[in-house]
């Protein structure tokens, strides 16, 4: 790849400001000027809204912020990245952060875009998933750089998470599509859908999901709308937070979010997901599984996402709850009480989402 000294960085065709890297690999980032007279903050813990070069830390994202590393690929779009490239001769190992970020170009999470634009575009077409579902399982078990190779690239590039997953537009509207990893059940599509109705039936915020086909799982961007693109930034970015081991507690999270939103309304919403995870043991919450969207100038909590039973980190909550990872019903009071939450109205959410959810377990 073409060698990259600077990466300018838009969100909604307007200039945000601009990412170089110095000579000990870490990133410096300067906001554009006029972009701190009209816009708002993209990280605002640690990229405030004011001039000057703010410089990353070594760690968690390797000399980057976690704002840009949100827009970069984890698990399985990095596994794509390295295996498309592999096919072109190019060392992914020697990648720099600005080519990789140019390589996400506009085709990341959230709003935010950078320029050069080495993306791949996509176009709305038919996928044939079962096709595609057959040759993730290949890629995830064998060295195979098969023919499909460059158009899951092309559709998963700047993909996170560990299951095999493609964005795909349908009808006008765009969605991200879940295949099936080496691990999961043969039905997990259709267990995480089942779930994704379960949480919208206990009071969370949901996307829009879907069978596709009957099997594959489907749920419709929260980060694309008519209007266009609304810039995201996941718990772990905000935070600068390592997503790959447990580093945040709920209580944090909680008076994060007040602090973030101003809206007391937010960090109920923020406790009924805890409490959620903790009743159907979704133990995969790390920090990226949670993330804020700038709308209309307000930060909100994103609809929630990745909700179903999985494992976590050694088989305890990824995210820990009063400082323990296989919390009890006193642990979700006190979290809630450290947040300023009522007592009462934390107990109830907690009988409602448990009563739900052994109906549910119950008709399946």
């Amino acid at each position: 790849m073409n060698k990259i000294t600077v990466v300018d960085v838009s969100m909604a065709g307007n200039p945000v400001g601009r990412i170089a890297m110095n000579e000990d690999n870490l990133c410096a980032f300067e906001y554009n000027t006029e972009y701190i007279r009209t816009g708002q903050s993209i990280s605002p813990f640690f990229l405030p809204l004011k001039s000057g070069l703010f410089m990353a830390k070594r760690t968690p994202f390797k000399g980057g912020f976690g704002v840009f590393d949100d827009s970069l690929p984890d698990g399985w779009g990095n596994l794509l990245l390295d295996r498309y490239l592999q096919q072109k001769n190019i060392n992914a190992a020697k990648l720099t952060l600005l080519q990789r970020l140019s390589l996400v170009g506009t085709t990341g999470r959230g709003a935010l875009e950078y320029q050069p634009d080495g993306s791949e575009s996509q176009r709305e077409e038919r996928l044939d998933f079962d096709k595609l579902a057959s040759e993730t399982a290949k890629i995830l078990t064998s060295d195979y750089t098969g023919d499909s190779l460059e158009t899951l690239y092309q559709y998963a590039g700047s993909s996170g998470g560990a299951r095999p997953k493609i964005f795909v537009t349908i009808k006008g509207r765009e969605w991200l599509v879940k295949f099936k990893a080496f691990n999961d059940p043969e039905e997990v599509g259709k267990i995480e859908y089942a779930y994704s109705l379960l949480a919208k039936d206990c009071g969370i915020e949901m996307p829009e999901t879907q069978l596709f086909e009957g099997n594959y799982f489907g749920v419709e961007r929260f980060d694309r709308t008519p209007a266009g693109k609304i810039h995201t930034i996941s718990a772990a970015g905000l935070l600068n937070a390592d997503y790959r081991i447990p580093s945040l507690d709920y209580t944090t999270l909680l008076k994060i979010s007040l602090h973030l939103t101003k809206d007391i309304k937010q960090v109920y919403a923020l406790f009924r997901l805890m409490v959620f995870n903790i009743v159907i043991s979704n133990r995969d919450d790390h920090a990226k599984n949670f993330s804020f969207q700038l709308k209309n100038g307000e930060w909100k909590l994103s609809p929630a996402y990745d909700l179903l039973p999985s494992k976590g980190f050694n088989g305890f909550h990824t995210t820990t709850v009063n400082g323990q990872g296989e919390p009890s019903f006193e642990d979700m009071l006190t979290t809630a009480k450290d947040a300023g939450l009522s007592k009462q109205q934390a107990r109830e959410i907690i009988d409602e989402i448990t009563e739900k959810y052994q109906i549910f377990k119950n008709s399946n």
